[in-house]
């Protein structure tokens, strides 16, 4: 049998990068799942994808830093596929709010937040209620921070801020809602070979990217940067019953760069 066979599924971000490959891994495995995004044609590209294999999905737009929009996610989610068993709550965005704190605005501030910790905060809160609701209650919740959040970046804006409150309201849930049957964890990714992995290094490099690459793969102990399916992966295992005794941990895949700090 199939790890996630007759489970459901929620991803979020789900339309590229490390959503998407967890989508369809997600999907390999058995499960029905929801790929969820602001962005439509290559949200359902990617539905198209797993159906052609065989799999069960649907697409469902939104915004995760509305609340209504967020509701009306989760609940289409139960509706269509009966309960919710496991969310992947990984939309995020590059964002363009880069440099120096001093110079960055409210705007900037709410930009980077409203996506990365609130709109994380929001998909728990509902995610949470349907799984409550369900009978038998209980599910799993891995929420994608960064390595940029277990310490500050200079130049990267307000990010590794929101991605550092995303590290702590995990666990503060995964310690609310363990007795009722709910794991939390954090899946911290380090440098991947995604969309917006491309998009902050042409923002970042002043326009040489390749050379930048190379820096950062230079930087990687294991000499590399990271496929998408390897977040994923870790994804999938936290989201499994082999890691049933696993709540309110940050797991770290980025290759070995932080290990030296911690």
């Amino acid at each position: 049998m199939r790890t996630f066979e007759n489970k459901s599924v929620l991803v979020t971000g789900g339309n590229s990068g490390i959503g998407r490959a967890a989508a369809l891994a997600f999907a390999r495995e058995g499960a029905r799942v929801v790929v969820s995004a602001r962005r439509v044609e290559p949200g359902e590209e990617v539905v198209s994808e797993i159906r052609a294999s065989g799999g069960e999905a649907c697409f469902i737009r939104c915004d995760i830093s509305d609340e209504a929009q967020v509701e009306a996610l989760v609940r289409r989610t139960v509706e269509t596929y009966g309960r919710l068993d496991c969310a992947f709550n990984n939309a995020g965005s590059l964002g363009s709010n880069k440099g120096p704190l001093h110079e960055q605005g409210l705007s900037d501030f709410e930009e980077t937040v409203n996506v990365h910790m609130r709109g994380v905060w929001l998909c728990m809160k509902h995610e949470v209620r349907a799984m409550l609701a369900s009978s038998p209650g209980g599910g799993v919740i891995v929420n994608t921070s960064s390595v940029a959040g277990l310490g500050g970046v200079g130049g990267q804006g307000f990010y590794p801020a929101a991605k550092a409150g995303v590290i702590a309201l995990t666990k503060t849930a995964a310690q609310e809602y363990a007795r009722l049957g709910i794991r939390v964890n954090t899946l911290v990714a380090g440098s991947f070979e995604t969309p917006m992995f491309e998009g902050a290094l042409h923002a970042l490099s002043g326009g040489d990217a390749q050379a930048l690459r190379e820096q950062v793969r230079r930087f990687i102990p294991l000499g590399r940067i990271g496929q998408a399916s390897e977040a994923a992966a870790a994804a999938l295992w936290l989201c499994s019953d082999a890691a049933s005794f696993v709540t309110g941990h940050s797991m770290i895949v980025d290759g070995g760069v932080s290990s030296l700090l911690r």
